[in-house]
């Protein structure tokens, strides 16, 4: 039993971090006698804080801070040297949660409370639990939306489900192959497409967005925007006569700008729903009253020109956010000249190129210009001898983002394979900094890609230029220990995962938590990797951090779980944000009286 009086909180900041305003709150506790910040300790000297803790009379240390852990063996040691019990440490992180009272500290001064009073946060913080609303929404269509609307829907549940674009799919729809099977990633995902189009149990609300949310756990009112279409879902037959006909052409997204399309248009042949769409921010009658040749040719009149956006409202006792990513915008990164050298592709532009359903039907060809000057791909241009694609833009650079991206290595890898399939003579070479293949089957996938005369240099890509017609790039070989410079044909840029646009916005209208880089973020990445703060909210997929396929289908379906569990509970758990610092000192209070 540690004594009172003889617990010592290290802060591992520095004092004038901000947490100074915690030295008087710690202190003012019966059984803390020391609080120190780590910047006044000697870290170096394991004699010199054993004598402290021996001077002090210190029985047990608490570290607090954002990474305490990185301090632990150091304190555990000098315990140990001050003849104390070297286990008698407790971490506190001040990590990623927020209480009621809306001040972050808020949470990281309940954990203190906790781990003075010996008591364990998660007892403490456990809050109440409300009845529940059976209906559900997932909010996103990508391959994480679409398993948990799935698990959830074939539980019996109904299902929202709304995505911000014309169709479901997600990013994983646009792809070729998947790694490292190389299972064709359509063959994957369009099925669970169509089942989410025909299951009963889900209503698919595309092209519409979250704009609010109200109520609380197992009773929440959420807002959705629904955009109008201008076409008429349940008439509409997909003929195409619209889109024949319609003069207007601007780039394609799910082509990634590789191909263009038409105002009104199906964004790929097997999206879900597969009705037709008219994009009013480029159709020239929304924009300027002239045209409406696509109505006038529609054989069943089902395209509405005049349509207007409407509000609504849906009430739900749980919430999946499965709402994806963006990539990384190469042109930030000038030295690579994206944007500037038109055979200078991102890995999302060359993923459609080698894709069968892509604009050249899986021909990796050169880019060239059309009539009115945009940059496509056509299948009868010329093919591209020599192919390059430098890893990390965009990740692992303090310049942009410093987190690893966990796929460009995999899918990097995956295109080389690819190109040698599909261009056996092509000179294929990839630049890297490490080798990122940590997934199940991803090593032995580097090891055959190694095999198949693709040339792999570790090394840092410094420059991108382009002489006499070709592109030159120069480039580390860190194990040749030299410089090297290499004339290609064609550049692919291995550009990496971004919180998406509307993540920001989204998390607000939501009330949750995003963590530095703009991710959303989870209660607890041990045991409760898809809750959030907020009870019966819950995160599946990129959006809660970089990840692949298989650990986004992983999350999804683990969410669904979440969600059902409470349904056949009839019980939903309230939020850690539904509880103050009050609620959780009336809580330790408690447990430590029934101790006694």
């Amino acid at each position: 039993m540690v004594k009172q009086n003889s617990r010592a909180v290290i802060f591992q900041e520095r004092k004038n971090s901000g947490l100074e305003k915690l030295e008087q709150f710690t202190g003012e506790f019966p059984e803390v006698n020391e609080v120190w910040f780590a910047t006044d300790l000697p870290l170096k000297d394991k004699n010199g804080l054993s004598v402290m803790i021996k001077e002090s009379g210190v029985e047990k240390i608490i570290i607090a801070g954002e990474s305490p852990g990185e301090l632990k063996s150091f304190v555990s040691a000098s315990m140990a040297d001050a003849g104390k019990n070297p286990e008698d440490i407790t971490l506190v992180s001040a990590n990623g949660t927020m209480l009621s009272d809306g001040d972050l500290l808020s949470v990281f001064k309940a954990k203190i409370l906790c781990a003075v009073k010996d008591v364990p946060f998660e007892l403490a913080s456990d809050p109440p639990g409300n009845p529940v609303n059976k209906a559900t929404m997932v909010i996103g269509g990508g391959i994480a939306g679409i398993q948990a609307s799935l698990e959830i829907a074939n539980a019996g549940i109904n299902v929202t489900l709304v995505e911000k674009t014309g169709t479901i799919g997600g990013h994983m729809a646009m792809f070729d192959k998947t790694f490292p099977t190389l299972d064709c990633a359509a063959c994957i995902l369009t099925p669970k497409m169509v089942e989410v189009g025909q299951h009963p149990n889900i209503e698919l609300l595309t092209y519409s967005e979250v704009l609010d949310l109200s109520g609380e756990a197992g009773d929440y009112t959420v807002k959705v925007l629904k955009k109008t279409r201008r076409v008429d879902l349940a008439t509409c037959i997909g003929c195409g006569d619209c889109t024949e006909k319609c003069p207007v052409k601007v780039p394609s997204e799910f082509d990634a700008g590789t191909a263009m399309r038409k105002a009104i248009y199906i964004p790929f042949p097997q999206a879900v729903p597969n009705k037709y769409i008219l994009d009013g921010d480029n159709c020239t009658y929304v924009q300027k009253g002239k045209c409406g040749v696509c109505a006038k040719v529609c054989p069943v009149d089902c395209i509405y020109l005049d349509d207007k956006d409407e509000t609504i409202e849906i009430k739900v006792g749980n919430i999946v956010v499965a709402t994806g990513f963006k990539t990384f915008d190469a042109k930030k990164v000038e030295r690579f000249g994206y944007g500037k050298y038109p055979n200078v592709l991102t890995s999302l532009e060359f993923e459609r190129l080698l894709n069968a359903a892509g604009p050249t039907g899986g021909k990796i060809v050169f880019r060239s210009q059309d009539k009115k000057g945009n940059w496509i791909f056509e299948a009868n241009s010329d093919s591209p001898g020599k192919i390059a694609l430098i890893h990390c833009v965009g990740s692992r650079d303090e310049n942009y983002n410093p987190y690893c991206s966990r796929v460009c290595c995999m899918y990097s890898l995956k295109m080389a394979h690819l190109v040698k399939e599909k261009l056996p003579d092509a000179e294929v070479s990839e630049y890297y900094i490490d080798m990122r293949a940590f997934g199940k089957g991803y090593e032995e996938f580097y090891e055959r890609i190694k095999k198949e005369g693709i040339d792999i240099i570790r090394g840092r890509t410094a420059k991108v230029e382009e002489k006499n017609g070709h592109l030159v790039l120069r480039s580390e070989d860190i194990e040749g220990m030299k410089l090297i410079e290499k004339e290609v044909d064609m550049v692919v840029l291995a550009i990496g995962l971004e919180p998406g646009e509307d993540s920001q916005k989204l998390a607000k209208s939501l009330n949750l938590l995003t963590d530095d880089i703009g991710w959303f973020a989870e209660l607890d990445s041990t045991n409760q990797p898809v809750n959030t703060v907020r009870g019966g909210i819950f995160v599946a997929g990129v959006c809660q951090g970089p990840k692949d396929i298989p650990d986004s289908v992983a999350q999804g379906s683990a969410a669904a779980a979440r969600v059902i569990q409470s349904v056949i509970n009839n019980k939903v758990k309230k939020g850690l944000s539904d509880l103050s610092y009050n609620d959780i000192e009336i809580k330790v209070n408690e447990l430590i009286s029934t101790e006694e």
